[in-house]
């Protein structure tokens, strides 16, 4: 804890100096601190006379997308009852190697599955839906609430897993219906803008209070479906009275609104209109919206329209089977377009984030097996990198600039914009909210302290704003809101066929061999002693550093052999000494594999 600042485990109620960021002990659940700001002090609630008696309180528990972008997933629990919203899941970046994805742990769920009465999902984003699978299937059949848009994902997501529909209770919603779930918990359906359709914030109303949780958002005044966002509701939840706001902090760094899909679909018929030759356009699969005004575009423009890749298939596939995606001119293959003048193509694709196997890359690496760019080519990025995916994006932008294609991608060309929405739309939101406590969320550090020293600035500001972590328990009364403890949380790596098999241990192994190799010595004890050796990327071949390894390692074990020590500690000693030998020699730290064969 920082030094001069009250520890908040050992005084719950002390008030705060306005602004003052104050840091609560670690602990080794959740290893994360936990800053609090406050423009006025908690009060403490009354104690009735003799013995006390427990409050009613709320718990709002974040296992995913609390200080994280990515892997969202939200417990509330009031007494014996628990509500979940979402379960996404986290790409990985560069420091996880051989990572598929990333999902929340589950521990918590797990130890009390009979708890939970409902699973209320928000949208239809990987980082929102993308880890039900792996979660589903370890739970007892849930009811799971969920916009027409937003179930059908999840089903064909399901499929995928051999999970059948008869396996989950699902229960179609949309914007204005009001849920009851369990005993203590109402949930008031409303409508957000975003990069998709059918997305959703609700009212949480509970026995301590209504809890507002915006969902991603952004306030587009254009959006693509012509369906705004429900003020109305925000200003009727404040004026009614909020105990909590949940809202989205992704860009609370970035000034003014966000640009409007309206806005991104002029700038691209633009860019298209002057292309002449084939058009490759890559954007997320899940840009519903921003997908249909392509097709609008395309076919305006007198262009047939191919869609390649997976992802992008799955979800205009379901977008348009539920109504929310209309194609003017049914899609072609790739094999149906030989006939055409290039003019007249326009591929919409994977890879914005520079996936290896996405067909953006292998068309950039000249891997794939049907198609080649070519000079007079345009490929437009739709996107952003997701942080972490720079490298990956601008080594395809490369590749492609020397094939000889036109690349059109952000800042130079306004051809993206942010499904969230800056700073003067969360402003917007939070005075029509004006709620009582503030909890910033989805977002990493900087976006949620940003966020609340936003709040901080309005003309009715929260008493209290929380910056919680993955883990934190939230309590939250009339008068209190407090983290009181913690559960465990953190990351569950997928790898290939394997869920929670890889650890952090692994992911530095695979990084050390990255960088320095590895080296395998092989100690033979019979007939004769002796040593062999085995590298990868540690060194090209040199007679010399090898023998001089062989050496140290046959000293180790002979020494080893002549005490008559065991064998596992002569292997020991074989690594200790090559180790350090090979550290001084080369300065390298290759991960070493010691074996003895006796």
């Amino acid at each position: 804890m920082r030094a001069g600042l009250p520890d908040q485990s050992t005084e719950p109620n002390q008030g705060y100096l306005k602004d003052t960021l104050c840091v609560s002990p670690q602990t080794k659940a959740t290893p994360l601190t936990l800053r609090s700001i406050m423009t006025t002090p908690n009060q403490p609630a009354s104690q009735p006379s003799g013995e006390a008696q427990p409050k009613p309180h709320l718990q709002v528990i974040p296992l995913g997308g609390m200080g994280e972008i990515g892997k969202n997933i939200t417990a509330y629990r009031y007494g014996d009852e628990i509500l979940l919203v979402d379960g996404g899941l986290a790409f990985p970046d560069a420091s996880q190697p051989g990572i598929d994805l990333i999902i929340p742990r589950m521990d918590y769920l797990l130890q009390n599955a009979g708890l939970i009465k409902g699973w209320y999902l928000t949208h239809g984003h990987e980082d929102h839906i993308g880890g039900l699978p792996y979660l589903v299937a370890r739970l007892p059949k849930i009811p799971m609430y969920g916009g027409p848009l937003t179930l059908g994902l999840v089903r064909e997501k399901f499929k995928e897993f051999g999970i059948k529909d008869s396996d989950v209770d699902f229960r179609e919603v949309e914007a204005g219906d009001q849920l009851k779930i369990g005993q203590h918990f109402q949930l008031d359906v409303f409508r957000m803008t975003h990069s998709i359709p059918d997305n959703t914030g609700y009212v949480l109303k509970t026995p301590v209070g209504q809890v507002v949780h915006t969902g991603d958002f952004k306030l587009d005044e254009e959006p693509g479906d012509g369906k705004l966002s429900d003020l109305a509701r925000l200003k009727q939840a404040g004026d009614e009275g909020v105990l909590l706001l949940l809202s989205d902090s992704t860009n609370a760094e970035r000034l003014g609104r966000t640009p409007s899909e309206a806005e991104i679909a002029r700038n691209l018929e633009e860019v298209i209109a002057g292309c002449r030759g084939r058009v490759f356009l890559t954007t997320f699969a899940s840009q519903v919206l921003r997908l249909q005004n392509i097709l609008t575009i395309a076919h305006k423009l007198g262009r047939r329209v191919v869609i390649e890749g997976r992802s992008m298939l799955k979800y205009t596939q379901v977008a348009q089977e539920l109504g929310f995606m209309e194609a003017p001119e049914p899609f072609l293959t790739s094999d149906q377009v030989a006939g055409l003048q290039d003019s007249q193509v326009l591929f919409l694709c994977t890879g914005s984030q520079g996936q290896p196997m996405s067909v953006l890359s292998r068309l950039a690496f000249g891997n794939h097996a049907k198609i080649a760019l070519k000079r007079g080519d345009s490929v437009i990025l739709s996107s952003n990198p997701i942080p972490g995916n720079e490298e990956a994006v601008n080594l395809v932008i490369n590749h492609l600039y020397e094939i000889g294609t036109d690349v059109y991608y952000p800042p130079t060309y306004r051809v993206h914009a942010s499904g969230h929405g800056s700073r003067d739309e969360l402003a917007e939101v939070l005075n029509l909210v004006r709620p009582k406590f503030f909890l910033p969320w989805h977002g990493e550090p900087r976006h949620q302290i940003n966020h609340a020293r936003l709040a901080q600035t309005l003309p009715q500001p929260p008493q209290r704003t929380l910056i919680a972590r993955n883990g934190d328990i939230v309590h939250l009364e009339e008068n209190e809101f407090k983290v009181t403890g913690t559960v465990p949380a953190g990351a569950v790596y997928v790898d290939g066929l394997g869920v929670g098999d890889i650890g952090d241990e692994v992911l530095l192994d695979r990084s050390a061999m990255s960088q320095d190799g590895i080296i395998v010595l092989t100690a033979v004890l019979h007939p004769t002693p002796h040593v062999e050796i085995v590298s990868r990327g540690f060194a090209r071949s040199n007679a010399d550093l090898d023998a001089e390894i062989r050496r140290v390692a046959l000293e180790a074990v002979t020494e080893g052999m002549r005490g008559k020590r065991r064998l596992e500690d002569v292997r020991n000693d074989m690594y200790g000494q090559v180790r350090r030998f090979v550290r001084k020699a080369t300065g390298r730290n290759p991960v070493l594999i010691p074996l003895i064969v006796d």
